[in-house]
């Protein structure tokens, strides 16, 4: 073989190990959290061979260095009082670099003469390449095996904390915010005051909304854009901001400071836009913070003294508060902290749990402030924490969220506490007077579940108006599935109100006139927007296919089969089950109006799309593990093809399942239903008048931001109708036409027309909660 020959075999041999360097290397980056992936990431990038998330140097240098010069306390002057400028020589300035791994960063700011740096990383692969590269050229750089989450440094150690990507890693959207949460907890503990936190991350959602908060009290917050490298501005790059937090010994909340021109990073879309309007969302409620607002404040803010020294009792306080965060506890809570009224003694507590069910938490004396300290007074507690249980909490048992509580409200028990005694929980009746259990169950795939009637000892008063009963009786069907379930686009809602069905006590039949759930109601309310549409074809003798993923006790689609009688419905249900429950317990019947899909919600609709774009010769939404009770109906949509085929396009899709992920930040719908394929998905499925409804539950402002962001981008028609009594919001989606706000009480009229009920007045809740629907902007 001749010297070309082997250079181009030995060339050839070069590239085939670098693709298999490459293909191996991509295996490692599954779980940016996981210390083995990152073992073998740099065993076989070696040691040498460095790697640079986000900015690299030259972008870095110049603010960096302005930032790290003065993130020291300024040295005292002869008087005692501090010098008249914040800035040190570099080599005091004491460094840390969490999640340090083979960047250069450190040895350039060595270089530059920062010499007393800290770099932690718990891949001990990373730590021995990095320590063997730097001993001789940089001996004072200091380099430790360390967790970032659990550091074993004393407090306020390090006058800046240099975190390139850290953080980010650590918020792996699947895994919830636990390690990014352990972690910011551990850079406020070891930074000292006056002190920086300087963040280079990808400013995605769900990293700002436990950044921001975190930093609210105490902290001065400024926002930085890192300069894109020059060299690689063929292809737009994700754009890397800089968050600085500079710690201080106020409580005061100030607003974050922006020193990035907009305009300059315009071309990263999406990115920059959802980056601004978390800022614009932090600062209004800094902004509220500031006024003195009656808002909810976190456990970290009270801590941080957001309102007094939570040590110390302060007669008359009384705060506003949510308890729990994903990751870190199995619910989350309102709550009410009160401390008793001045002169209110003796007391028998120092701090007691006062649990108020969902049934109960809008009465007056659990609802109002008067009533609340009604309730503190006859607690003898000296601080009452009062917990007001909503549909969040509906899938726990007492036990459950007593035992989920309890390391929290030890958080905010007085000094006099600490002593080890018990705090006590106390509850008010769930408010049910009666309760027979009818039927339990198990599902492999939704787990435990219950069909009970109860009496309640009180029921509104409107429907109390209504009903010719002393007792009225209600049915529920209840879920009890483990929040530990990770099925993946599950089908089953753990119902917010355990759906809740009118019984009459002689004949013992579920009544479907009657809807129990206020968002049920409120997803009917919103047929008003395409009223007009339903009301020609009604009056023509036509029908509307509507299609319904999630069938629960049925109440929903049996009372749209009903009230609208013009209505072709088919509901989706993945859990057989479920269905033989509906079918057994709560009078659900299927007729050739109504029928029921045993299958995967998202891939019924995918085979209606691929069928309206003709990659299947017919719609058939069951394969071999399917049951289906009838097959599709094409309703008044049906159109003819260019090829003969008729169309069978959805005129209205209600999503209405639970999510088994809560580490997404979704109650409902599950993740899946509101990724931006499945939406376009809807989109192309929908007629031309379509309605795509879906009932969105999350305490999350960003998740929420994220989902009704994900749906502008695919429909230009949003609207929203929120209720009050819930965390429910139902979500209106329209494909064409829209009504004009001028035209709701037009299309109210229309829709109170087209409701067949037994009784008209029970539709009065339908029709009240038009009122409600606001479009989204």
């Amino acid at each position: 073989m001749g010297k070309k020959e082997q250079k181009q075999k030995d060339q050839l041999q070069k590239q085939n190990n670098s693709c298999k360097k490459q293909e191996e290397l991509l295996k490692t980056l599954g779980d940016f959290t996981s210390k083995e992936n990152w073992d073998q990431f740099f065993t076989i990038r070696g040691g040498d061979d460095s790697f640079e998330w986000y900015a690299e140097w030259p972008q870095l240098r110049d603010i960096l260095k302005t930032h790290l010069l003065s993130s020291s306390p300024p040295p005292e002057s002869s008087d005692g009082s501090g010098g008249d400028t914040p800035h040190v020589a570099p080599e005091e300035v004491q460094i840390l670099v969490p999640g340090c791994g083979n960047s250069k960063l450190s040895e350039h700011l060595y270089d530059w003469g920062f010499r007393n740096i800290t770099n932690v990383d718990f891949s001990k692969v990373v730590i021995s390449n990095m320590l063997r590269r730097n001993v001789r050229e940089r001996p004072e750089m200091k380099w430790r095996v360390m967790d970032m989450t659990s550091m074993q440094f004393v407090d306020e150690s390090f006058d800046a904390i240099l975190d390139k990507g850290g953080l980010d890693a650590l918020m792996e959207p699947k895994l919830g915010p636990r390690l990014g949460n352990e972690y910011l907890s551990e850079v406020r503990r070891v930074l000292k005051v006056g002190g920086k936190f300087i963040c280079l991350t990808l400013a995605e959602s769900h990293v700002l909304e436990l950044l921001f908060p975190k930093f609210r009290f105490g902290w001065k917050l400024s926002l930085h854009a890192i300069p894109q490298n020059p060299s690689r501005n063929h292809r737009p790059q994700l754009q890397t901001f800089m968050v600085i937090a500079e710690k201080d010994n106020s409580t005061v909340v100030s607003q974050m400071s922006s020193f990035i021109d907009q305009s300059s990073i315009e071309y990263s879309g999406n990115q920059a836009r959802e980056f601004f309007k978390a800022v614009e969302r932090e600062n209004e409620v800094r902004t509220e913070y500031s006024l003195g607002s009656d808002i909810f404040h976190s456990l970290e803010d009270l801590k941080l003294g957001s309102k007094g020294n939570l040590e110390e009792l302060n007669p008359g306080r009384r705060v506003q508060l949510t308890l729990g965060e994903p990751g870190l506890s199995r619910f989350s809570y309102k709550a009410v902290l009160l401390d008793a009224q001045k002169d209110s003694g003796p007391f028998t507590y120092h701090c007691g749990v006062f649990l108020v069910p969902k049934t109960r938490a809008r009465e007056w004396l659990f609802s109002s402030e008067e009533g609340q300290w009604l309730v503190v007074e006859s607690s003898k507690a000296a601080r009452l924490v009062m917990i007001l249980l909503d549909s969040s909490n509906s899938n726990g048992s007492m036990d459950d969220i007593q035992k989920d509580l309890s390391p929290l409200v030890k958080q905010l028990a007085p000094g006099d506490c600490n002593n080890g005694a018990q705090i006590p929980f106390m509850a008010a009746s769930d408010g049910i007077k009666q309760r027979s259990i009818v039927h339990k169950a198990t599902s492999n795939l939704t787990g435990p579940i219950i069909v009970d009637d109860v009496i309640y000892e009180k029921v509104d008063d409107d429907l109390s108006r209504r009903i010719p009963f002393n007792d009225v009786m209600f049915r529920r069907l209840i879920f009890q599935r483990s929040s530990k379930s990770k099925r993946k686009g599950n089908q089953r809602r753990v119902e917010s109100h355990a759906t809740e069905s009118f019984t009459s006590r002689s004949k013992l039949k579920v009544d479907h006139n009657y809807l129990a759930s206020s968002y049920h109601n409120g997803i009917i309310s919103g047929l008003m927007l395409i009223s007009s549409y339903l009301e020609r074809v009604s009056s023509a003798g036509g029908t509307v296919k509507a299609i319904v993923i999630g069938l629960g006790a049925g109440l929903l689609p049996k009372f749209l089969h009903k009230c609208l009688p013009f209505l072709e419905i088919e509901v989706v249900e993945l859990d057989p089950v479920v269905l033989d429950v509906a079918r057994d317990y709560f009078s659900f019947e299927e007729d050739k109006h109504l029928k029921v899909h045993i299958t995967d919600g998202i891939k019924f609709v995918r085979e209606i799309a691929n069928f309206e774009a003709g990659d299947v010769s017919t719609p058939n939404c069951s394969d071999k593990n399917d049951t289906v009770n009838g097959s599709f109906s094409s309703g008044t949509s049906t159109e003819v093809h260019a090829d003969g085929r008729s169309s069978n396009k959805m005129d209205i899709l209600i999503i209405d399942v639970d999510s088994s992920d809560l580490s997404s930040g979704l109650t409902c719908p599950a993740s899946d239903f509101v990724e931006d394929s499945f939406l376009l998905t809807v989109k192309s499925s929908l007629s031309e008048q379509g309605l795509f409804v879906i009932n969105l539950v999350s305490r999350s402002s960003a998740v929420k931001d994220k989902v009704f962001s994900r749906l502008q981008t695919v429909f230009s028609n949003i609207f929203s109708l929120q209720l009050e009594e819930d965390l429910n919001e139902v979500i209106f989606a329209l494909k064409d036409s829209p009504v004009e706000e001028n035209q709701f009480s037009e299309a109210c009229d229309a829709l109170a027309r087209l409701l067949e009920l037994e009784n008209p007045e029970w539709s009065q809740s339908i029709i009240d909660g038009t009122k409600l629907i606001k479009r989204l902007r």
